[in-house]
């Protein structure tokens, strides 16, 4: 069962480095000793307060973002800057002494509802505090279509980053949707794309890749 914390404010403290990632051979498992994060900033027109959650897997491979109220939309009941949500959460993950960690891949699923004609975006990226931006990946789709999504982005194990070993660093995961109406008629229809499923049971989750400190 996934250990859920809701997000919330909190400080950050940065810490002089002492380690390095260990360059030996690795086979890449989870550390043993449970892997904790906290919300340490969370902005965003796609995660109002109190809209989003974090849990980590027990077996610690991999952490869930999940949303109640992340739905861009265009058309009939939509305000004119309801057609692109964003969020932008800071994390800050805590892991067992001598460890340190990457994303390797995070998958994006939600539900979308897009007349012919509409069209939608999902965009992600993420980096750690003090290293520079990522550049953002982006993912398109075109209407008709009323079914749930899903993405997938994927770093080559040659290019994973890792969080500086004995350093505090905030995770920022940048999410964005994005809905255009068209050829489609927007004072007839509405279309919409929602970072969650119909059902609820659908999250973000993100991958880790792990590695023992020097």
């Amino acid at each position: 069962m996934l250990r859920p914390a809701m997000i919330a404010g909190a400080a950050l403290v940065l810490v002089a480095a002492s380690q390095s990632p260990s360059s030996a051979a690795d086979d890449g498992a989870p550390p043993p000793d449970r892997v904790v994060i906290d919300v340490a900033s969370v902005n965003g027109s796609g995660c109002p307060a109190g809209t989003a959650a974090v849990s980590v897997a027990p077996d610690n491979t991999a952490f869930t973002v999940s949303y109640s109220d992340y739905l861009a939309q265009v058309g009939v009941g939509s305000k004119p800057t309801d057609f692109r949500k964003n969020c932008q959460l800071g994390l800050k993950v805590h892991v067992p002494q001598g460890w340190t960690y990457a994303i390797a891949r995070a998958d994006y699923r939600g539900f979308a509802h897009l007349e012919r004609g509409a069209t939608g975006m999902e965009r992600a990226s993420y980096y750690f505090q003090g290293s520079p931006n990522t550049t953002a990946v982006s993912h398109r789709f075109a209407g008709p279509v009323s079914e749930n999504w899903q993405t997938s982005d994927v770093t080559d194990v040659n290019a994973l980053v890792y969080a500086p070993c004995g350093v505090q660093r905030i995770l920022n995961v940048n999410t964005e949707l994005r809905v255009g109406a068209g050829s489609s008629d927007p004072a007839t229809t509405t279309s919409f794309m929602a970072m969650d499923s119909t059902d609820g049971n659908v999250n973000t989750l993100y991958h880790f890749a792990w590695k023992e400190c020097s």
